[in-house]
């Protein structure tokens, strides 16, 4: 007899969930919005400006309902302001899945480090996916149940898992607060476990976006020799990894950091033995 369970298509199907993704306008996230528009996904894209918002949802509406709302994920109006969106959008439904992928950056020597600068990256990459996650937990339980929980995927970073030298300038900053998102992933999916909620991490290495358009022009040789796999990464590679998570296939998988870098956080590529040893 054949396991039904098993059937592929359906394991990692999507079919029929409502997702958030922040910072969906562009890069890996309008990469991840797409992919959950082609799965059968209602999706709701968020980013600071309203232009690309709307440059986005048209692009990406070919796929599927796609929403678009312009949201600083800073500042808490505007947080509570998305929040009475989604649940406009997707009413009784709640809230299937939720993307923290809105994030921010800033690399200058340690001498001339601004302590706002720091601040502003903290505060994106690790304090506004806390609030925004707090307050969409009413929506995210709606959507939970035991045999398909909700799903939160907070987009750290490889650079959270090593200490990154590539682009020549440090980011003391980012570095720090993706290694926080990690740790804040584990800790979110201790105490919403219970409630039929998964949260996990995806850690991309180097993907094309705004925010690598330059490290991956002057520096795209370096990115290649640090990686094993020897390439940045692939957009069905990002899809892949949060298509996995989201679906029936991961809702046994919770408190996870997935790094999806080549190879990069554990290995400096491949070098030549030594022959005179």
């Amino acid at each position: 007899m054949t396991d039904m369970s098993l059937e592929i298509p359906a394991l990692f199907s999507v079919q029929g969930k409502t997702a958030l993704v922040t910072g969906g306008s562009s890069g890996l996230g309008l990469i991840m919005a797409e992919a959950l528009l082609r799965g059968g996904a209602s999706v709701v894209i968020a980013s600071r400006k309203q232009s690309r918002c709307d440059e986005a949802k048209n692009n990406l509406s070919e796929f599927g309902e796609c929403h678009a709302f312009a949201a600083d994920m800073t500042l808490p109006e505007d947080r509570q302001a998305l929040c009475a969106y989604v649940d406009e959008i997707f009413g009784s439904r709640g809230l299937s899945i939720l993307v923290n992928n809105a994030g921010a950056n800033w690399g200058a020597q340690i001498a001339d480090y601004p302590d706002d600068a720091f601040a502003k990256v903290m505060n994106t990459n690790v304090n506004a996916v806390f609030s925004l996650t707090r307050d969409l937990l009413p929506s995210l339980r709606r959507a939970a149940i035991a045999p398909d929980p909700a799903r939160i995927v907070n987009i750290g970073s490889m650079d959270g898992l090593h200490v990154p030298i590539v682009q020549r300038v440090p980011t003391f900053a980012y570095s720090a607060s993706k290694a926080a998102l990690h740790h804040l992933t584990r800790s979110l999916a201790v105490d919403l476990g219970s409630q039929h909620i998964t949260v996990n991490a995806i850690a991309p290495g180097f993907f094309q976006s705004r925010m690598t358009d330059y490290v991956l022009k002057e520096f795209g040789a370096d990115i290649a020799a640090d990686s094993p796999m020897g390439r940045a990464g692939e957009p069905q590679e990002i899809a892949g990894a949060l298509l996995y998570l989201v679906s029936r296939a991961g809702a046994y998988t919770t408190g996870i950091v997935l790094p999806v870098d080549g190879g990069t956080h554990i290995s400096k590529g491949r070098r030549e033995w030594m022959q005179d040893v």
